[in-house]
């Protein structure tokens, strides 16, 4: 990313950051009141749907990101509309549909509505992280951040005729970003304080970790007229956060904490009190126990694979050069397990104490869609002649 910043680019960037300041000081940010400023259209925007699931977390549930998403959009804009019956609420989509990037964009800006929310969850290689975090449009040159606005964005690759779309931009690269990131926003400073209400209800009101308000050039916030945000809800990755964002208590809770944000973000522009405003999508606050963070290296060691003594059989289905999600990636397939051998990672199914066993079981495998797959013989745990182990195991 940082070969980028050279010459006129790099000066220009510079002009940038100072103009735009450090997001984590988007609590100081405090919109002018405005007497005539009213809400009166939001676009709520649950992103991913349809052929794009979003990240899908740990495998252990059928609820991908696209799902949750949705479910916390849905319950927003319920809330809003309860309260609120004279402000329309406008969804991107409120089924498993898969609007385009560009046309999530078009339907706010053609609405010509007064806030965008667009609604996510996060993934991450390290398993252990976790917490809440929001964006607005604009630059932030940490890594992180890149990766985060690149994996949103890449979802451009699914549609049809992206190129014409989109004109010869790739939003998924690191120069892409960049451009989206220098894109003029007058509406930064009230995308800021929308954006430390969402944090500030996250963390007192439901716990979560607050990760903070963050700036990166993501797409649907960077082509909008209007104050717009992209709330990450947490991370699918980490699994005492995915209990809780695919359960429907979650989802109530951080459905109602982005509602009670968006009231005292109404009162403030609007010059009124909060407490004139109807109670609506009310939980109390949460007394659930956040997990705690490991550090990565830690959170990266996998327990040894556990084999019996002696010699055994499984049968291998797969060699891959990073790690994979099993249940996703071997469906069907019971008791698979992983084992790293010379930078690989080779993939077993079964243990048997036979080879006829286990030549059942390989009938059974390649039968189930594994044409591949084949014996490997096992001494003390550790991969041994297939041959010699037949042998001494009669």
């Amino acid at each position: 990313m940082f070969e980028l910043m050279h010459g006129s680019f790099f000066r220009k960037l510079l002009l940038v950051l100072f103009l735009f300041g450090v997001a984590g000081l988007a609590a100081s940010f405090v919109p002018k009141k405005v007497k005539t400023t009213q809400i009166r259209k939001i676009v709520i925007d649950p992103g991913h749907g349809g052929k794009d699931p979003g990240n899908i977390g740990t495998g252990r549930y059928q609820t991908r990101e696209k799902d949750v998403a949705l479910e916390v959009g849905l319950k927003l804009g319920k809330y809003i509309s309860e309260a609120f019956p004279d402000i329309e609420v406008i969804y991107t989509r409120n089924d498993d549909s898969f609007p385009a990037l560009h046309e999530r964009t078009r339907i706010a800006n053609k609405a010509d509505a007064d806030l965008f929310i667009s609604i996510h969850c996060n993934a991450s290689d390290n398993r252990s992280a976790l917490g809440s975090e929001t964006f607005v449009m604009g630059i932030d040159k940490s890594e992180a951040n890149l990766k985060i606005a690149q994996k949103e964005n890449s979802v451009i690759l699914l549609e049809e005729d992206f190129e014409q779309n989109y004109a010869g931009l790739d939003p998924t690269t690191p120069e892409g970003i960049i451009a989206l990131s220098l894109r003029q926003n007058k509406f930064l400073e009230h995308s800021l304080y929308f954006s430390s209400l969402i944090q500030k209800q996250f963390r007192e009101r439901v716990g979560r970790k607050d990760r903070g308000v963050k700036q990166a050039g993501f797409y649907v916030i960077s082509f909008t007229t209007m104050p717009s945000v992209l709330i990450e809800l947490g991370f699918l990755t980490n699994k005492e956060e995915e209990d809780f964002l695919v359960s429907k208590v979650g989802q109530d809770y951080m459905a109602s904490a982005i509602y009670r944000a968006f009231k005292q973000y109404k009162a403030h522009l609007e010059m009124v009190d909060e407490k004139s405003f109807p109670v609506v999508g009310e939980t109390p606050k949460s007394e659930i126990k956040r997990p705690v963070e490991i550090p990565r290296e830690e959170a990266e060691k996998k327990p040894a694979t556990k084999r019996s003594k002696g010699i055994t059989f499984s049968v291998q289905i797969a060699t891959t050069s990073t790690p994979v999600n099993m249940r996703e990636k071997f469906p069907g397939l019971r008791d698979v397990k992983e084992m790293e051998v010379d930078g690989k990672f080779k993939y077993f199914a079964g243990e048997e104490k036979t080879y006829e066993k286990v030549g059942t079981r390989l009938n059974e495998i390649r039968n189930n869609g594994y044409p591949g797959a084949f014996i490997v013989a096992f001494e003390d745990g550790q991969i041994t002649n297939l041959q010699e182990a037949i042998e001494r195991a009669r």
